[in-house]
């Protein structure tokens, strides 16, 4: 009993890939993106979504921070 109420505490924090997002600072830019995405099934309906999340991906500095990721 004691370890699935662990379990569902763990489930409450962010994995890797959410904590990766989250530090983006384009979370919810991301998410809304996410999610058109899911909705529609075609990017192409999402430009207004993909100019958001763009916008705050250039604000937040993150080609600048993620440019320095050698991924050879």
């Amino acid at each position: 009993m004691l370890q699935n109420h662990h379990q569902e505490v763990d489930d409450d924090e962010p994995d890797e890939w959410d904590q990766r997002i989250i530090n983006t600072g384009c979370h919810d830019e991301n998410l809304k993106l996410q999610l058109c995405h899911a909705d529609n099934g075609d990017w192409r309906k999402c430009l207004p979504e993909m100019q958001a999340f763009r916008e705050c991906w250039d604000k937040n500095k993150n080609n600048e921070r993620t440019s320095t990721v050698n991924n050879d």
